[in-house]
């Protein structure tokens, strides 16, 4: 018998985002606030620009890793059979991802400080995605709202052989790269 093996987590693993990212985002804030002797426009630059770049990042991320890499493809293809499912990125491992992916390279071209304050701005862009995410396959959405246009472009991401709606947050870069609906049947 071949058992598939399943990627949800535990309600508790799910949910450890929705708490442990306002930790992280309000921990790093501080150590920003008290560790940098003067704030300065470039450190409120640098958190902008890094909160911009999650939007770009976001949709090459689902378009190109969650739809092309393994076994990222897989463990999201059981998101896209299963969506109600809590399937996510374990907490600890995004986090370790945004440490050592952005913040460690960023320190040695921009410093601590700025690498710090655009890791923060980047990170609240995946926090401000996760609650998105987690909303538009859960919660109820008031007629011709933003959220209820979220969740239209993301059903219609989910449905057996479209490729595309790629962006969960906004349908930019969709636009873009116009992949705001291609279905594979066509």
């Amino acid at each position: 018998m071949n058992k598939k093996i399943s990627f949800e987590q535990s309600p508790w693993s799910y949910y450890a985002d929705f708490v442990l990212y306002p930790i992280a985002l309000a921990t790093g804030l501080a150590v920003l606030l008290l560790g940098v002797p003067a704030l300065n426009w470039s450190l409120l630059l640098a958190a902008m620009i890094g909160f911009l770049c999650w939007s770009p990042v976001e949709y090459v991320l689902h378009r190109y890793v969650l739809h092309g890499v393994q076994p990222f493809k897989r463990l999201h293809q059981e998101h896209h059979d299963r969506p109600m499912a809590l399937i996510g990125a374990p907490t600890l491992l995004s986090m370790l991802l945004l440490v050592v992916v952005v913040y460690w390279p960023l320190s040695f071209a921009l410093g601590t400080w700025l690498s710090l304050a655009a890791t923060l701005g980047l990170t609240s862009g995946y926090f401000f995605y996760l609650i998105v995410h987690h909303a538009v396959h859960h919660w109820k959405a008031r007629p011709g709202s933003w959220l209820a246009a979220r969740k239209r472009e993301h059903a219609i991401h989910h449905m057996k052989g479209v490729e595309g709606w790629y962006g969960v947050t906004t349908p930019f870069w969709d636009k873009v790269c116009s992949t705001q609906h291609h279905d594979r049947s066509h």
